[in-house]
Protein backbone atom coordinates (compact mmCIF):
# COMPACT_ATOMS: atom_id res chain seq x y z
CA UNK A 1 0.00 0.00 0.00
CA UNK A 2 1.59 3.22 -0.84
CA UNK A 3 0.81 6.68 0.91
CA UNK A 4 1.34 10.03 -0.44
CA UNK A 5 2.55 11.88 2.22
CA UNK A 6 1.33 15.90 1.24
CA UNK A 7 -1.56 15.01 0.11
CA UNK A 8 -2.22 12.50 3.13
CA UNK A 9 -0.92 15.70 5.56
CA UNK A 10 -3.14 18.06 3.54
CA UNK A 11 -6.45 15.49 4.00
CA UNK A 12 -5.65 14.88 7.48
CA UNK A 13 -5.34 19.40 7.87
CA UNK A 14 -8.83 19.15 6.26
CA UNK A 15 -10.58 16.17 7.81
CA UNK A 16 -9.69 18.26 11.50
CA UNK A 17 -10.44 21.65 10.71
CA UNK A 18 -13.64 22.68 11.52
CA UNK A 19 -16.42 22.30 8.96
CA UNK A 20 -17.39 25.81 8.75
CA UNK A 21 -14.12 26.89 8.45
CA UNK A 22 -13.87 24.69 5.94
CA UNK A 23 -16.27 25.90 3.91
CA UNK A 24 -15.29 29.62 4.67
CA UNK A 25 -12.43 29.46 2.87
CA UNK A 26 -13.92 26.93 0.10
CA UNK A 27 -16.33 30.63 -0.65
CA UNK A 28 -13.34 32.79 -0.56
CA UNK A 29 -11.23 30.29 -3.01
CA UNK A 30 -14.18 31.05 -5.47
CA UNK A 31 -14.23 34.09 -4.95
CA UNK A 32 -11.29 35.36 -5.56
CA UNK A 33 -11.56 32.88 -8.71
CA UNK A 34 -14.19 34.48 -9.66
CA UNK A 35 -12.80 38.09 -9.36
CA UNK A 36 -9.33 37.20 -11.11
CA UNK A 37 -11.46 35.92 -14.32
CA UNK A 38 -13.68 38.77 -14.39
CA UNK A 39 -10.15 40.97 -14.18
CA UNK A 40 -9.06 38.80 -17.26
CA UNK A 41 -12.61 39.30 -19.24
CA UNK A 42 -12.33 43.17 -18.00
CA UNK A 43 -8.79 42.94 -19.25
CA UNK A 44 -8.95 41.65 -22.45
CA UNK A 45 -12.17 43.32 -23.11
CA UNK A 46 -13.66 40.09 -23.95
CA UNK A 47 -17.22 41.27 -23.14
CA UNK A 48 -20.28 39.66 -22.34
CA UNK A 49 -19.63 36.94 -25.22
CA UNK A 50 -16.65 35.34 -24.19
CA UNK A 51 -18.34 35.28 -20.32
CA UNK A 52 -21.49 32.92 -21.94
CA UNK A 53 -19.13 31.09 -23.69
CA UNK A 54 -17.29 30.12 -20.11
CA UNK A 55 -20.80 29.32 -18.84
CA UNK A 56 -21.68 27.23 -21.60
CA UNK A 57 -18.80 25.23 -21.22
CA UNK A 58 -19.01 24.56 -17.25
CA UNK A 59 -22.54 23.51 -17.73
CA UNK A 60 -21.90 21.21 -20.45
CA UNK A 61 -18.91 19.62 -18.18
CA UNK A 62 -21.65 19.65 -15.79
CA UNK A 63 -24.26 17.60 -18.31
CA UNK A 64 -26.42 20.05 -18.41
CA UNK A 65 -25.69 22.42 -21.30
CA UNK A 66 -27.23 22.78 -24.77
CA UNK A 67 -29.95 19.63 -23.89
CA UNK A 68 -32.16 22.22 -26.29
CA UNK A 69 -30.17 21.89 -29.21
CA UNK A 70 -31.80 19.09 -31.55
CA UNK A 71 -29.37 19.33 -35.24
CA UNK A 72 -31.71 19.87 -38.39
CA UNK A 73 -30.65 19.75 -42.08
CA UNK A 74 -31.92 23.30 -42.82
CA UNK A 75 -30.23 25.99 -40.95
CA UNK A 76 -32.69 28.11 -39.27
CA UNK A 77 -32.99 32.22 -40.97
CA UNK A 78 -32.04 35.26 -39.18
CA UNK A 79 -35.59 36.52 -38.79
CA UNK A 80 -36.44 33.53 -36.70
CA UNK A 81 -33.17 33.92 -34.28
CA UNK A 82 -33.95 38.00 -34.64
CA UNK A 83 -37.66 37.24 -32.90
CA UNK A 84 -36.16 35.10 -30.25
CA UNK A 85 -33.72 37.46 -28.92
CA UNK A 86 -36.39 39.64 -29.32
CA UNK A 87 -38.55 37.11 -26.48
CA UNK A 88 -35.89 37.02 -24.75
CA UNK A 89 -34.84 40.51 -24.78
CA UNK A 90 -38.71 41.35 -23.07
CA UNK A 91 -38.08 38.21 -20.77
CA UNK A 92 -34.91 39.48 -19.12
CA UNK A 93 -35.54 43.00 -19.25
CA UNK A 94 -38.53 41.68 -16.80
CA UNK A 95 -36.69 39.41 -14.97
CA UNK A 96 -33.73 42.11 -14.00
CA UNK A 97 -34.23 44.01 -10.66
CA UNK A 98 -36.09 46.94 -10.51
CA UNK A 99 -34.05 48.45 -8.15
CA UNK A 100 -31.21 49.08 -9.81
CA UNK A 101 -30.78 52.97 -10.22
CA UNK A 102 -26.72 52.88 -8.96
CA UNK A 103 -26.12 50.67 -11.83
CA UNK A 104 -28.20 52.26 -14.89
CA UNK A 105 -28.80 55.59 -13.47
CA UNK A 106 -32.49 57.20 -12.97
CA UNK A 107 -35.24 57.80 -15.02
CA UNK A 108 -35.98 57.41 -18.67
CA UNK A 109 -31.98 56.89 -19.31
CA UNK A 110 -31.57 54.12 -16.67
CA UNK A 111 -34.26 52.34 -18.17
CA UNK A 112 -32.85 52.91 -21.76
CA UNK A 113 -29.48 50.95 -20.32
CA UNK A 114 -31.37 48.64 -18.51
CA UNK A 115 -33.41 47.72 -22.00
CA UNK A 116 -29.91 47.58 -23.51
CA UNK A 117 -28.44 45.48 -21.46
CA UNK A 118 -31.15 42.67 -21.96
CA UNK A 119 -31.28 43.23 -25.72
CA UNK A 120 -27.37 42.86 -25.80
CA UNK A 121 -28.15 39.49 -23.21
CA UNK A 122 -30.81 37.99 -25.95
CA UNK A 123 -28.79 38.86 -29.33
CA UNK A 124 -25.83 36.55 -27.45
CA UNK A 125 -27.90 34.06 -25.57
CA UNK A 126 -29.71 33.69 -29.30
CA UNK A 127 -26.64 33.53 -31.32
CA UNK A 128 -25.06 30.37 -29.23
CA UNK A 129 -28.62 28.52 -29.82
CA UNK A 130 -31.21 30.12 -27.66
CA UNK A 131 -33.64 28.67 -25.35
CA UNK A 132 -35.53 26.72 -28.51
CA UNK A 133 -38.12 29.30 -29.56
CA UNK A 134 -36.14 30.24 -33.47
CA UNK A 135 -36.29 26.46 -34.17
CA UNK A 136 -39.46 25.23 -33.02
CA UNK A 137 -41.03 28.71 -34.67
CA UNK A 138 -39.28 27.61 -38.02
CA UNK A 139 -39.84 23.99 -37.86
CA UNK A 140 -43.62 24.94 -37.31
CA UNK A 141 -43.69 27.12 -40.35
CA UNK A 142 -41.81 24.45 -42.11
CA UNK A 143 -44.81 21.91 -41.25
CA UNK A 144 -47.14 23.91 -42.48
CA UNK A 145 -45.51 24.73 -45.85
CA UNK A 146 -45.30 20.58 -46.04
CA UNK A 147 -48.91 20.02 -45.14
CA UNK A 148 -50.15 23.02 -47.40
CA UNK A 149 -52.40 21.37 -50.18
CA UNK A 150 -52.23 22.62 -53.72
CA UNK A 151 -54.34 25.54 -54.63
CA UNK A 152 -57.54 23.23 -56.05
CA UNK A 153 -60.12 25.65 -56.02
CA UNK A 154 -60.44 28.08 -58.85
CA UNK A 155 -61.89 31.53 -58.77
CA UNK A 156 -65.09 32.85 -60.25
CA UNK A 157 -62.93 34.68 -63.36
CA UNK A 158 -60.97 31.46 -64.06
CA UNK A 159 -64.50 29.55 -64.32
CA UNK A 160 -66.12 31.66 -66.33
CA UNK A 161 -63.53 32.17 -68.98
CA UNK A 162 -62.65 28.45 -69.53
CA UNK A 163 -66.42 28.11 -69.96
CA UNK A 164 -66.69 30.99 -72.49
CA UNK A 165 -63.89 29.23 -73.96
CA UNK A 166 -65.79 25.78 -74.01
CA UNK A 167 -68.88 27.81 -75.41
CA UNK A 168 -66.71 29.36 -78.27
CA UNK A 169 -65.24 26.13 -79.64
CA UNK A 170 -68.78 24.47 -79.01
CA UNK A 171 -69.85 27.07 -81.78
CA UNK A 172 -66.99 26.91 -84.18
CA UNK A 173 -67.61 22.72 -84.30
CA UNK A 174 -71.30 23.35 -84.70
CA UNK A 175 -70.85 26.15 -87.27
CA UNK A 176 -68.75 24.55 -89.29
CA UNK A 177 -70.86 21.13 -89.05
CA UNK A 178 -73.92 23.16 -89.85
CA UNK A 179 -72.29 24.30 -92.93
CA UNK A 180 -70.82 20.93 -93.75
CA UNK A 181 -74.62 20.13 -93.58
CA UNK A 182 -76.20 21.81 -95.99
CA UNK A 183 -73.35 21.26 -98.78
CA UNK A 184 -73.85 17.73 -98.75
Amino acid sequence: MAISPPSDLVLDVVNAADPTQVTAAREKLRSVSAAKEASVLTASNAGFESAINSIDTAAGKAGVGNIHHVKTDEKIPETYRKFEASVLSTMLQNMMPKESEEVYGKGSAGDFWKSMMAEQMADAVSKRGGIGIAEQAYNQAMQRVRNAEPPTATNEDSKSLAVSMVTDFQRRIFSVAETNKTET
